[in-house]
């Protein structure tokens, strides 16, 4: 489908004016001004594009906070003290003269690995606890009725990624190419996390079981990982359009929408975490401060991630290690609201990563996310320096906004 198809719709069937939150005029010009921002997590940058959001919220009349929460604000920095550990553990194994000495070595592996696990979100991220910590900015605004039973939370980021040679464009464009047959019937994203989690696992079964061969591939594969993640640590953030400036532009897209026709029963809750970089720890702190008064029972959670690329899509799961399902019924909702709007979805993908709603799905909370891929199945300039306003299809950013207000129109008038 093409950019040129994926026209807003328009005030009314009379009128050939386009909404003023679908204008490409007004959301290029707010994607410009956010990615001028330096967004690491974590950072002064952050802070400010924080700041800017709540501005912008102020022009729509709707009144934005920001919530300093203390993270640590990496995920290179845990996961490569793991993998070191991991390949540490497997060169004393292999020098180890008795089965003592590779016991020890299993052990520490067997730390190694745990601690890796732990910091998949949504875990308890035990490496993490020992690092040092700095605020993170999270955006929380309100509309509605305040004393609405129901609520919707819409949670974009505003933090961007380092790029790494990891995330290199040609990566994708490589294996589509060499196995096309595997691409193209692939409903998952590859398991990145797997060989690094892999490295340290098989250093510690190879030295409890013995297997000089199982602890070597466990000590090539986390010596292996050390400077991927320190490729990744070396280099800046970068501009963040696509991942995740497109959604951060939806809620101010919404916040125009909703003041100028607010909802009558439901309230609405617009959030922008900071440091999703970092594997969700913004979004963790929101969960820890806001989950105790937002009861399951009635809160529906749209994460809304990279927004930018030609197919607009519902992940219908997610997760590093375990595969979470996103609710069948819910997903098929929101496809019902597609169609209506003439909205087309890539079908059925799953991401071997996570985005936010991994957080508020765990947590037993009704939850979609949406995202947009390429027809490699991936997002356009992922965590890569091309991801820039210029380069975004502004088409799939309108029909995602139309959406997005769809379902929250949807639940206004019948709740689940």
């Amino acid at each position: 489908m093409s950019d040129s198809e994926k026209t807003p719709v328009a005030t009314s069937a009379a009128s050939s004016q386009v909404s003023p939150h679908l204008d490409r005029e007004w959301l290029r010009q707010m994607l410009d001004q956010l990615c001028e921002f330096d967004r690491e997590s974590a950072t002064q940058g952050e802070h400010d594009a924080a700041a800017w959001i709540v501005e912008r919220l102020a022009d729509e009349r709707v009144e934005g906070r920001v919530e300093v929460e203390q993270v640590h604000g990496t995920y290179w920095w845990p996961l490569g003290l793991g993998v070191a550990a991991g390949a540490l553990a497997g060169i004393a194994s292999l020098k180890a003269r008795t089965r003592k000495g590779r016991l020890a070595a299993a052990g520490l592996a067997g730390a190694a690995a745990a601690g890796i696990a732990s910091d998949y979100p949504p875990g308890p991220r035990w490496i993490r606890k020992l690092l040092p910590k700095r605020p993170t900015h999270n955006v929380v605004a309100e509309l509605g009725p305040p004393d609405a039973e129901k609520t919707i939370v819409i949670v974009a980021h505003h933090d961007s990624a380092h790029a790494g040679l990891l995330f290199h464009p040609a990566v994708p464009d490589n294996l589509s190419r060499r196995f096309p047959i595997l691409w193209d019937d692939a409903e998952t994203s590859p398991p990145m996390m797997f060989p690094v989690l892999g490295g340290p696992v098989a250093v510690a079964l190879g030295s409890l079981i013995g297997s000089r061969l199982l602890t070597k591939i466990g000590t090539f594969l986390s010596a292996g990982a050390v400077p991927v993640f320190a490729d990744i640590g070396a280099r800046p953030a970068v501009p963040g359009a696509n991942d995740n400036g497109t959604a951060v532009v939806l809620l101010l897209a919404l916040a125009r929408a909703l003041k100028e026709r607010p909802t009558e029963k439901l309230r609405v809750m617009l959030v922008s975490t900071g440091s999703e970089e970092s594997f969700s720890e913004g979004m963790k702190a929101f969960g820890e401060r806001h989950f105790p008064e937002l009861p399951p029972e009635s809160t529906f959670f749209c994460c809304v991630d990279t927004l930018g690329s030609p197919h607009l899509n519902l992940l219908h799961g997610e997760g590093f290690l375990k595969m979470h399902e996103y609710p069948a019924d819910l997903i098929e909702m929101t496809e019902e609201i597609a169609r209506e709007l003439g909205i087309w979805l890539y079908p059925n993908l799953r991401l071997h990563n996570g985005t936010d709603g991994l957080e508020s799905l765990v947590a037993g909370y009704p939850t979609i996310s949406m995202c947009s891929v390429t027809d490699y199945k991936a997002p356009a300039n992922y965590h890569w320096k091309t991801d820039t306003p210029d380069r975004i299809d502004y088409g799939t950013l309108a029909d995602a906004i139309r959406l997005t207000e769809g379902l929250v129109r949807r639940l206004d008038q019948r709740w689940l």
